[in-house]
């Protein structure tokens, strides 16, 4: 090999370890909004209504200045699930007692359902809102993911078996995100639909953002990536105040960071 060739391939090397450690290095500094003392046992997010919503000592809580809202069902043991997508109707899982209890904007029980009691034998492990009156569901007895219209209590299966555990799941309306144990990261439409969009970064806790992009939390510090298949290391911290947290909470460029005894509020713009 030339000198010429030589000092060439050692520039290229030097030149594209220097762009992947700037890319890994890079940073987002939100903007602190609000901040505030919490006094919940688990803090869920807001609404686009203003509405915060809440768990303490099981009893599930809506608030907004002097409005309070509560629910709560000691009959069926821990609140394991909370989908917040459609205010108007609000989605509590109870996986002690495969159950699910829906909600209205003022708190109360719109509809009971006990999974244990279908003619189709289902237990789930995941749960939330999707479109037309129906419910994601994973049902571990098959390993599938389904949908369950709750008014008509008609249950159908969209997916193949799943071959690995699911370590975390998200869902919107149209799509069931999720992350196996290899950190495989997989979304199913209400088709059956399997895609793999890419491989997540080692988490402790993660919000998923897009199909493309995520926040994730490890060591305690936070992080957005997202899935650049021309740059595929591509990382940026968010540079937020808190040293320790419990959990953070992503939507619409609002991110709160909770942690035992305060929440704070940043406005951030991933890149």
């Amino acid at each position: 090999m030339s000198k010429r060739v030589q000092k060439f391939l050692f520039s290229f090397l030097i030149f594209c370890t220097i762009n992947a450690i700037s890319a890994q290095n890079s940073s987002v500094s939100p903007t602190l909004l609000s901040h505030f003392k919490n006094n919940f046992d688990e803090f869920l997010g807001f609404d686009a209504f203003g509405y915060s919503y809440q768990i303490k000592n099981n009893v599930f809580s809506k608030v907004k200045g002097n409005e309070l809202f509560e629910y709560k069902n000691v009959s069926l043991g821990k609140i394991t699930k909370v989908d917040l997508q459609n205010p108007l109707k609000i989605v509590l899982f109870y996986e002690d007692f495969n159950s699910v209890i829906l909600l209205d904007n003022q708190l109360n029980k719109m509809t009971e359902i006990n999974f244990s009691q279908n003619p189709t034998p289902i237990v789930v492990t995941a749960i939330g809102m999707s479109t037309q009156n129906q419910l994601w569901i994973y049902n571990t007895l098959n390993q599938q993911i389904s949908l369950f219209d709750y008014l008509k209590n008609e249950y159908k299966t969209v997916s193949i078996p799943l071959t690995e555990p699911i370590k975390y799941y998200q869902t919107d309306f149209n799509t069931f995100f999720w992350i196996d144990k290899k950190n495989n990261w997989y979304s199913c439409d209400i088709f059956g639909k399997i895609t793999l969009l890419g491989k997540i970064a080692d988490f402790d806790k993660v919000v998923l953002v897009s199909s493309s992009q995520y926040l994730f939390a490890k060591d305690n510090l936070l992080y957005f990536k997202g899935i650049d298949k021309s740059n595929p290391n591509a990382i940026s911290e968010i540079k937020i105040l808190e040293k320790t947290f419990d959990n953070f909470y992503y939507k619409e460029q609002i991110l709160s960071i909770f942690t035992a005894t305060d929440i704070s509020n940043y406005k951030i713009v991933t890149p």
